[in-house]
């Protein structure tokens, strides 16, 4: 994974401060070097890699807020790595995962939506075309025309701080993947919206998203951190 790829995705699933390194601490403070690394891991849904980390830094944190925040992070890593372990591993076959032509010449184009129509996709087939993230601008004229329409989608979630009170989060194609480090390209990343003063718990089973979709390059420091984004009507597991 290059760095960028790992910057982009930090800076789309992070949202939330980062620990700075300190020169100077007490012997008993845990290291602000881990906490960030296990910061990172989390927020990319890398789950195998942030677990250990999470639980030194528990051993360390004396704090009850700050432990409370590590405590939940953990149990998100515990659980999904635990729903992995009775999951297959995703065959080439798989919906969420096929070979989908994204040259330009080749790929397929989506159709503009009719008024009351719900169109529905996988992750990958919504973002079927090749992106640059550092230099962005080219989202295809039939995907921006996806703009405000009313779409279904099946995903994972990636919850991007707590399993708890979850208002906003990233929906992505493989939660295996996204578990042992091979984050997903940004145009297979969707940043889901819960409704106003609604929120979820974590659900590490596949679900079903219906509400409106937004195609917009956003960025942050250069980096354009999120293409899609989807304000939720409803969540469901999938059947």
């Amino acid at each position: 994974m290059s760095a960028r790829v790992a910057v982009v995705l930090a800076i789309l699933l992070g949202f939330g401060s980062l620990v700075a390194a300190q020169t100077t601490r007490p012997a008993s403070a845990p290291d602000p070097r881990l906490e960030l690394r296990a910061n990172q891991a989390f927020n990319r849904g890398e789950y195998a890699a942030a677990l250990p980390m999470l639980k030194t830094l528990a051993e360390s944190i004396k704090e009850p807020s700050r432990l409370g925040a590590i405590q939940e992070k953990i149990r998100v890593c515990q659980t999904a790595l635990d729903a992995l372990k009775a999951a297959p591993v995703p065959a080439a076959g798989d919906p969420q995962s096929p070979d989908i032509a994204t040259d330009p010449e080749t790929r397929k184009k989506h159709p503009q939506p009719k008024p009351g129509q719900v169109l529905e996709f996988n992750i990958k087939q919504l973002g079927n075309f090749e992106y640059d993230d550092e230099k962005g601008g080219k989202i295809p004229a039939d995907v921006r025309g996806l703009n405000n329409a009313e779409v279904r989608l099946r995903g994972f979630m990636i919850p991007m701080d707590q399993a708890e009170n979850i208002t906003q989060f990233a929906l992505v194609p493989s939660l295996f993947a996204c578990c042992f480090g091979q984050p997903p390209q940004i145009q297979h990343t969707i940043v889901v919206n819960c409704p106003k003063n609604k929120s979820l718990s974590y659900i590490p089973d596949e679900i079903v998203i219906q509400g409106r979709l937004k195609v917009q390059e956003k960025k942050d420091d250069g980096y354009v951190i999120s293409i899609f984004e989807l304000g939720a009507d409803s969540v469901k597991v999938a059947k």
